[in-house]
């Protein structure tokens, strides 16, 4: 009657992934306890329908009853099956819905009318029924197929009702992929009753969760079987806001000049050794490694923090040592308390982010806080990311222009192109909180482009000499510097503006010279395209008289920490620094000129132009062009 010959190859696989599913450890979030529950579900239904349908069709072997009791615990696990599915469906786009609990009992509500239907069916003969003949279907039966395509439509509408929930694309295929699976199944299952298909389609849909959602290899880390940073963060995704938590983090202090110290082969050992170590320790806590030598261990409100750290530093005090390892490292610890802070998915990432960079700077026997204050601050640098997005998407960097001076005449001579940029209520964030971030999350290049397009264009569409003006300085971050097309990129917005290319001056600053080579390649090379280059900065980071006679740079301009130091205390450093350049052949540029007594006493050490808020602050084009055409 029934044809098993898909089932059982069906349920060896089924164990396989069972088997290896529970080896590796998995991190607590609801998606994994979901899964686990399913895969019990989908066991039971399998070993149910072989076990059901052998009976029924030797039904004079057994009782009635037990022929009843074996059909409805098929029956009520096919349903529950269904509904776990979909749950799972809910679990992956991470919806508020299942945290509500009169939500989830009404999601529940079509499973429990139809296991009270089955289970009622002995007496009422409407669902199916067992007779002298065996096993009938009853009017009624067909309902299951209902059922399962209730949820898989519940699931299908959360999935394109919420395609903005899956952080990525993949995600939102596969969920798609997986209830098409189960809908595909139960049409086999009602076209070929005879043939336990369905059984099969619900595996393979198991199988696409693991590969794509639940494979533990994605949570751990390496050959450590730790958690790593995607585990951490979708488990405290899913806990912000319903308990309290904090997190320990400890970070190895100058991991990277650790790992050419002792060798990468050594140092990724001593990791193994550290993570095995913190398992074995804490093994009732959630311990995670963040990479690059940064650790966590998720606690609660009761948790000696103190014993803690204690705990670490003296174990760090002592070398790591195994077969072919031997490692002294020192460690620096941070407390993350968010306390009831329901955080966003970005700012949580942030906020440890901070808690590692926080740790970092950590004495050996201190440990950082960051509270309320460091989770303000952890929001703010996100809105600035945030801010840096929009701007670079939607052209909205904008260049103010801060005027240099003729340090002899006190006219205007030429001025520097600096970015700004605006936060969600139109206000202009500062450029040293932007910058900085722009840097780190790879914007800077397109950031420092839009400048230079926006320089080029302010000089097309304005009459420069009018206003005195006769060049203007457009910074070059060192990530820009380093791309091998740069002058080329450059080049083609100066054809494209129709411009002057003496009237642009390239300034870099000294962190982009710590390349000797590349910094002599890159300047002499767009050098010979017609760019000037002008070093700013300088004072502030390693100074190089040698790698500076090897650059074409017109111009040298003298931080205003250097100035500032010089007008408070005079000596003969400062004097003997111009008197060299102005040897070499370079103009000099005083920044920061903030009084006429600053200007005065620059200018007589020979700088040729100045720059400063006594002239102004930077200011927007619009200013720029008021002030300067009526000068």
């Amino acid at each position: 009657m029934w044809n098993y010959s898909y089932v059982f190859p069906s349920l060896l696989i089924l164990f396989i992934l069972v088997s290896y599913y529970f080896m590796l450890p998995r991190i607590p979030i609801r998606m994994n306890r979901t899964f686990i529950h399913l895969i019990g579900i989908e066991c039971v239904v399998m070993i149910m329908d072989v076990i059901s349908s052998w009976a029924d069709m030797n039904y004079q072997l057994f009782p009635i009853w037990a022929l009843y009791a074996l059909n409805n615990l098929y029956f009520i696990a096919f349903f529950a099956r269904a509904l776990f599915f979909c749950v799972f469906t809910i679990s992956v786009l991470r919806l508020e819905f299942l945290n509500n609990h009169y939500k989830y009992f009404l999601a529940m509500i079509p499973f429990i009318v139809e296991s009270v239907l089955v289970l009622i069916t002995p007496f009422t003969r409407n669902f199916y029924y067992m007779d002298d003949t065996g096993y009938h279907s009853a009017p009624l039966y067909n309902t299951l197929y209902l059922l399962f395509w209730l949820y898989i439509g519940i699931s299908y509408f959360a999935i394109l009702t919420h395609k903005e929930r899956p952080r990525r694309k993949r995600e939102f295929n596969t969920a798609l992929w997986i209830n098409t699976i189960l809908l595909i199944g139960t049409i086999c299952r009602l076209a070929f009753p005879q043939y336990l298909l369905m059984d099969t389609f619900c595996l393979i849909a198991l199988l696409v969760s693991y590969l794509s959602y639940m494979n533990p290899d994605f949570y751990l880390e390496g050959k450590t079987w730790i958690f790593n940073t995607r585990a951490i963060r979708e488990y405290l995704d899913e806990i912000n806001g319903q308990k309290k938590y904090r997190i320990f983090a400890f970070v190895i202090h100058d991991y990277r000049d650790m790992r050419e110290l002792y060798g990468i082969r050594q140092m990724d050992h001593g990791v193994n050794l550290i993570c095995d170590y913190l398992k074995k320790t804490f093994p009732n806590k959630i311990v995670f490694y963040y990479r690059s030598g940064r650790f966590g261990i998720v606690c609660d409100d009761k948790d000696n923090i103190d014993k803690i750290h204690e705990t670490l530093q003296e174990k760090f005090s002592k070398p790591w040592v195994s077969d072919d390892v031997e490692l002294y490292v020192e460690i620096g610890c941070a407390l993350l308390n968010p306390g009831n802070r329901k955080l966003d998915y970005n700012t949580m990432t942030q906020v440890l982010m901070t808690a590692f960079n926080e740790a970092d700077l950590a004495e050996k026997h201190e440990v950082r806080i960051i509270d309320e204050l460091g989770l303000q601050k952890a929001e703010k640098e996100l809105e600035i990311k945030r801010a840096i997005e929009y701007a670079v998407d939607h052209d909205a960097v904008e260049i103010f222009l801060q005027p240099i001076m003729d340090a002899a005449t006190g006219k205007l001579a030429g001025a520097e192109a600096l970015a700004r940029i605006r936060d969600a209520e139109g206000n202009i964030i500062p450029p040293g909180l932007f910058i900085p971030i722009a840097e780190h999350n790879g914007r800077i290049s397109e950031l420092g482009t839009q400048v230079f397009i926006k320089t080029c264009k302010f000089i097309k569409e304005n009459n420069t000499k009018e206003m005195g003006l006769n060049w203007i300085n457009v910074n070059l971050s060192p990530i820009q510097f380093m791309k091998a097309n740069l002058g080329n990129n450059l080049m083609h917005y100066i054809k494209k503006y129709d411009i002057d290319l003496g009237f642009i001056h390239l300034e870099i600053t000294e962190e982009a010279m710590v390349d000797d080579q590349l910094l002599v390649y890159q300047t002499n090379m767009i050098k010979e395209m017609g760019f000037h280059f002008v070093l700013d900065d300088y004072g502030k980071g390693y100074s190089n008289l040698t790698r500076l006679k090897r650059c074409p740079f017109i111009n040298i301009k003298l931080d205003m920490s250097i100035v500032w130091d010089y007008c408070r205390e005079p000596d003969v450093m400062l004097p003997n620094m111009v008197k060299t350049f102005a040897s070499m052949g370079f103009g000099i540029t005083a920044e920061g000129i903030e009084s006429e007594y600053m200007a005065q006493t620059m200018a007589a050490l020979g700088c040729i132009y100045l720059q400063g808020y006594y002239y102004s602050k930077p200011i927007s084009v619009d200013e720029f062009i008021k002030k300067y055409s009526q000068g």
